[in-house]
């Protein structure tokens, strides 16, 4: 290593650290995996939940406006506060909003997940042999909702006032006592963004497109995004899909769960921004773990945002505080930052950037594959399987062993 000349990058990638433990797995994995190999150029914005919160949160919106302008970024976990948050952390002026959230409207992006196999873990879904991908939209519907509370009779009206003067009222409710309401938008821009960027995901990766909502309740809301994904299709997509042999259709979103229980896997699942992010977790648990799962946000004009799927870890965190060692799964977070990596190699013509992405990814894969393992995946290893469970720093160590070797 010693006489290794370290992999030069000419343009930085967007860095944005996070919180608990998986702030402490970003550390290392820096330390270990990658500065002893490449000479990493990065800008750093920390979006700790405390720095989010002495900056009034605008930490988060310069490194979106960061990640627009450099065209990649890595991500890790961060908090997203709720009333139970404030006990822990009594300095909060603001329960503030999810940094994802905030980075997902600046950038209008799709988020791309798919699980990472091992030959050790099967699905739960016993005919499930390929990875399914969730385009998970990433603006609006919930995420961007207000809502509110009443405790007294009277009636709830949405109303929308246009720029040019018109008027239009929609009687929501009459009640006869306390209730609650909620409202939330998308706009036909980030729909229309939305259904090219999984179009074009499906043509770059050779998958089929499968989109599924709920319009025969929802029958304007969500028929406008049948409506859009079917425009764009007859517009811009059908010419390539039908040269590749793709297939696009849409249903509803309870048949196409049942169809996907019953598939083989091996193709992209567009959702909405609630549904993408509910399904997209169980995916990743009936494949085997949610820190097995890669997660890219994709903007229209080509920006990507890696992270991991998963939240901060909590409980290890606090084991960790205390001194103790944790064996918590790195292996999300780690292919965040080979993904940013590579496509950075990509962006700038630096194979070598390239390569050791994919080497490290190698390296991370075939240490768990020889039998070193964290606890979460040796809970759920094929029967037979020889491995040991090792604390994160002894597998950081192990994979670094290996990736050495290869390089």
């Amino acid at each position: 290593m010693e006489t290794m000349e370290k992999i030069k990058m000419t343009t930085p990638l967007v860095e944005m650290d996070g919180d608990e433990m998986t702030r402490v797995l970003w550390g290392w994995i820096k330390e270990k995996l990658i500065l002893p190999f490449v000479d990493l150029k990065t800008e750093y914005y920390d979006l700790s939940l405390l720095h989010r919160n002495a900056t009034k949160d605008q930490v988060t919106f310069d490194a979106a406006y960061a990640a627009k302008r450099l065209g990649v970024a890595v991500k890790c976990a961060t908090i997203t506060p709720n009333r139970q948050r404030l006990e822990e952390y009594p300095e909060l002026t603001e329960l503030w909003k999810s940094p994802n959230g905030t980075i997902r409207a600046i950038l209008d992006g799709t988020a791309f997940r798919a699980p990472i196999l091992l030959p050790f873990l099967k699905p739960a879904v016993r005919n499930w042999e390929k990875p399914i991908t969730v385009a998970r939209h990433a603006y609006g519907d919930v995420y961007k909702a207000v809502d509110l509370r009443t405790e007294e009779p009277g009636t709830a009206e949405l109303v929308f006032h246009g720029d040019s003067g018109r008027e239009s009222r929609l009687d929501v409710q009459k009640v006869s006592g306390g209730a609650v309401w909620l409202a939330q938008h998308n706009t036909e821009k980030s729909i229309r963004s939305f259904s090219r960027s999984c179009f074009q995901y499906a043509i770059d990766t050779r998958q089929d497109l499968w989109f599924s909502a709920k319009d025969t309740i929802s029958k304007i809301y969500d028929q406008t995004f049948k409506e859009i994904f079917q425009e764009e299709y007859d517009q811009r997509y059908r010419a390539d899909f039908d040269r590749l042999g793709l297939t696009y259709f849409y249903t509803l979103i309870d048949d196409a769960v049942a169809r996907v229980i019953r598939s083989k896997g091996g193709f992209i699942w567009a959702l909405k921004n609630y549904d993408g992010d509910v399904m997209s977790d169980m995916i990743a648990t009936a494949f085997g773990s949610l820190a097995m799962m890669t997660s890219v946000l994709v903007s229209p004009e080509g920006v990507t945002e890696f992270e991991a799927a998963h939240g901060t870890v909590t409980k290890h965190y606090y084991r960790c505080r205390r001194g103790e060692k944790t064996s918590t799964n790195p292996i999300a977070t780690i292919f965040a930052w080979s993904g940013a990596l590579r496509k950075r190699g990509q962006l700038d013509n630096l194979p070598r950037l390239s390569a050791f992405a994919d080497a490290l990814e190698d390296a991370c894969l075939e240490t768990l594959k020889a039998g070193t393992v964290t606890g979460d995946l040796a809970g759920l290893a094929e029967p037979g399987f020889a491995c040991t469970v090792v604390d994160s720093e002894t597998y950081l160590d192990a994979a670094a062993a290996r990736l050495r070797e290869k390089l």
